[in-house]
């Protein structure tokens, strides 16, 4: 059985104190700082966003329970392709960047030091199941991105074979699905065929993995770049339940929407906040009950759990 909380216990970080490195850039969840002209290091908070708004309050052992999935499957891909991880083990990380040392605890389990690459400007979307903005889509015009999907499909329903559906990358607001003829001429067809096959072999990969666990990847996104060799690279988070759907199997009914392995908690209770009228979908975001805060941390602790086999351990993350 899963516990509550792992064995070591964390203090919620959604604000990272000052490092010693660059600060490049702020995402709603991670902050990525250079250590020099080859390599990021990449930290994952305990923030949390929901309907394009980061929430006041954060999610504990979410940074952690992002980066350590994300690292376990990577482990599981370097066969497969190129990705851009060094080490998650903070301790290999200070002891390649030791001016880090003093940092070690805020670092613990949500540090990722990765190979600096030039991003392809595109997300790389595989949909193995009818749900999301792609149902919404389909309801309203039986497409996806525009193209024409089989009639009569249902909500949650399997997609054979596995949809590719890009989507550019928005730096606030909404991602844009696309066709895949708009992604060729922004980025090249060839590049767009290798993006293509390389994500297809990811979600399969991944999806027959988690499948052995009692869970449904659903639909995911992915990202890569260029490394210095010219290699195109697996980047940023992979199959984590903020990129991913990731569905118990074992409820698993087309037809309907499907409880999730994420932050469905927090979605409900800000459903709920939006229809009886006290919040009007923007920020600032309504203050959120404890109940919903520990809801949700213990379904990103139950997902890595399932998925990887252990609990998170912050003490030596692997």
């Amino acid at each position: 059985m899963t516990r509550a909380t792992p064995a070591t216990p964390a203090t919620p970080l959604a604000q990272l104190e000052p490092l010693p490195l660059q600060h490049l850039r702020r995402g709603k969840v991670r902050e990525v700082y250079v250590v020099d002209d080859d390599r990021l290091l990449l930290v994952a908070t305990d923030r949390v966003s929901a309907f394009d708004v980061v929430m006041t309050e954060p999610i504990p052992y979410k940074g952690a329970v992002l980066t350590q999935i994300t690292a376990w499957w990577l482990r599981q891909l370097e066969n497969d392709l190129h990705h851009h991880m060094l080490s998650s083990n903070v301790d290999e990380i200070i002891g390649m960047v030791p001016a880090l040392r003093a940092h070690r605890a805020a670092l613990a389990g949500r540090a990722m030091l990765c190979r600096r690459t030039d991003v392809f400007p595109i997300e790389c979307v595989i949909r193995g199941y009818l749900s999301g903005s792609a149902w919404k889509e389909y309801t309203a015009a039986g497409t996806l991105a525009g193209e024409s999907l089989a009639p009569d499909l249902r909500e949650s329903d399997r997609l054979d074979p596995p949809l590719f559906s890009p989507a550019t990358k928005a730096e606030t607001g909404h991602d844009e699905n696309i066709t895949i003829a708009r992604m060729a001429e922004t980025v090249g067809p060839d590049i767009a065929r290798e993006l293509e096959r390389l994500s297809r072999l990811v979600y399969e990969r991944g999806r027959s993995i988690a499948a052995e666990r009692g869970i449904i990847i659903a639909d995911t996104k992915f990202e890569f770049g260029r490394d210095r060799e010219g290699r195109i690279t697996l980047i940023d988070e992979v199959l984590t339940p903020d990129s991913s759907r990731f569905w118990p199997a074992e409820h698993y009914q087309p037809g309907r929407s499907q409880p999730s392995f994420d932050k469905q908690p927090l979605r409900d209770y800000l459903d709920a906040e939006r229809k009886a009228g006290r919040w009007n979908g923007d920020a600032p975001p309504p203050p959120l009950p404890e109940s919903v805060v520990q809801a949700t941390s213990t379904r990103y602790l139950d997902a890595f759990s399932r998925i990887t086999g252990a609990d998170l351990d912050l003490r030596e993350p692997t």
